[in-house]
């Protein structure tokens, strides 16, 4: 069963775990596993294999989201996430910028379909890919 994570019951997190959570903490965009190895080499990583395990675990504990249309993982920045089976996102495709959101409505009514159509739903991944605010202005 997947363990959930809430503010007041933060996981004792491993070494490699901390690390790879500060790595995705720090950064201002979605970082690959390369990308996580290569920033965490100098900690003593030195396998692919390290850093994967690690995320397994923060994306179990729901402290951290796989972007599937990236291949990359952030932190979670939303405390409030109704549920750490959704996750919403939108990616700027000019920057890099994530915005995490919880869209309640739209995943009630995906989640109506799926029992309409008696399919269990084990996650829901939501990913809005176009441009930020800030890079439309800039265009």
């Amino acid at each position: 069963m997947t363990r959930h994570h809430h503010p007041d019951d933060q996981p004792t997190l491993t070494k490699n775990q901390a690390l790879v959570f500060g790595a995705l903490s720090r950064s201002d965009s979605p970082l690959t596993a390369y990308s996580i190895l290569d920033l965490l080499r100098d900690d003593g990583f030195r396998a692919p294999l390290q850093v994967y395990r690690a995320l397994d675990k923060l994306v179990d504990f729901g402290m951290v989201h796989r972007l599937e249309s990236l291949n990359a993982f952030v932190a979670c920045r939303h405390p409030g996430c109704s549920s750490h089976e959704t996750a919403a996102f939108a990616i700027c495709e000019d920057c890099g910028h994530v915005e995490e959101f919880a869209p309640d409505e739209a995943i009630g009514q995906l989640r109506q379909w799926a029992k309409d159509q008696k399919f269990k739903l084990s996650k829901t991944t939501v990913e809005l890919r176009g441009l930020c605010e800030a890079c439309q202005s800039a265009a």
